[in-house]
């Protein structure tokens, strides 16, 4: 039984991560677009029509319309294949129309997998006439069947909570909005790229599908910090390293600039407790700021190199910067000396090392 519910949860978030996939290049050329578009004509940008700034504008705001079709259509085509894909578009774009937003488009990309896959099951057809099948009558009957269900019962809920969402987070001030930041910035950081930050990371792509920018500005802060923070902490306590972490340090920095947070893993893990507390304080302080200066990012990803293209770049580097020295100066404090000990534990063959000489400690 738990075997079962396992890989069904694991065919679940292959199908998603499949949608998140397709839909990411997407948000980052569509948002890239409009993000240029008001750095060059300006916040009235959409006053300016005919210019080069406005048609860039027009052409990001065009491309996230298409967001939430594709999701959909992505998530329908993973889990039927191609009689899934025009219905997952059509329900998609129907979660577009009657304001569903990125919620609705994952949930319907779901429901019209399955019908698809419940359909091929129990109709049969002769020999003669299986041609039809994935072309004709799982298309249409599937786009019929999952855009009723979304036009009438399954989306209408899914708009209020859309709407109740939304106005939630327009509606916060000072210490509202700091506590929301300093969660969603802790989510970012505390699993360096794990589930976790992929809940976090799911929340605040749809509220950037739905024009709330501020989420992902967290996002951006919460994945930087930890390779920049414990970067510093080495630069502070050089003796409290082994020469394999100085040695991962220089992969994860640069990974770190690319918003890569998995780059930390292999210095996390000799330290796990110290490095996980440093960078979640960190990025939740940071994450806190990050909301309450209204810094936003129109784009998902990018790493510092899209910096500029935020509303308030500077102030996102001073969070960031805040951040940086929190971490860093936390795990110098806490993390312990390196001893001969632990150099020799790096430099064991571990090909010769049985699972009964392993031992784990909390000092």
């Amino acid at each position: 039984m738990n075997d079962s519910k396992n890989r069904l949860g694991q065919e679940i978030k292959g199908h998603l991560l499949t949608g998140i996939s397709w839909m990411i290049p997407l948000i980052v050329a569509a948002g890239i677009c409009i993000a240029l578009g008001q750095v060059i004509g300006g916040t009235n940008v959409a006053e300016k029509t005919g210019s080069f700034a406005w048609m860039l504008n027009q052409i990001g705001g065009w491309g996230m319309g298409l967001i939430v079709p594709l999701i959909s259509a992505a998530i329908a085509y993973s889990i039927a294949d191609r009689p899934g894909f025009a219905p997952g578009l059509i329900v998609g774009f129907i979660c577009g129309q009657i304001q569903t937003g990125f919620i609705g488009g994952i949930l319907g990309g779901f429901l019209v997998g399955y019908t698809v896959l419940l359909l091929r099951r129990y109709i049969k057809l002769p020999a003669s006439m299986q041609g039809l099948m994935p072309v004709m009558i799982l298309p249409v009957l599937s786009t019929v069947i999952a855009g009723l269900l979304m036009m009438t019962f399954i989306g209408q809920p899914i708009v209020w909570l859309q709407k109740a969402l939304i106005h939630l987070l327009e509606s916060m001030q000072g210490g509202s909005k700091f506590l929301m930041g300093a969660i969603l910035g802790a989510m970012a950081t505390f699993d360096f790229g794990g589930p976790v930050n992929k809940t976090m990371s799911l929340f605040a792509d749809g509220m950037l599908v739905d024009g709330i920018y501020g989420p992902e500005a967290v996002k951006f802060v919460g994945s930087i910090i930890p390779p920049f923070g414990i970067t510093l902490s080495f630069l502070l306590t050089r003796h409290k390293y082994t020469k394999a972490e100085k040695e991962a340090l220089k992969a994860a920095f640069p990974m770190g600039i690319c918003m890569i947070t998995e780059g930390v893993i292999p210095i996390a893990a000799r330290d796990l407790l110290r490095v996980v507390a440093s960078c979640v304080v960190a990025s939740a302080i940071a994450g806190g700021l990050i909301m309450v200066w209204g810094v936003e990012a129109p784009v998902p990803h990018g790493g510092m190199f899209v910096v500029p293209l935020f509303t308030k770049p500077l102030m996102f580097c001073l969070a960031l910067g805040i951040g940086t020295v929190i971490c860093g100066v936390m795990l110098s404090l806490m993390k312990k000396r390196v001893t001969q000990a632990d150099e020799e534990f790096d430099d064991i063959d571990d090909s010769n090392v049985r699972d009964e000489d392993i031992k784990f400690t909390l000092e």
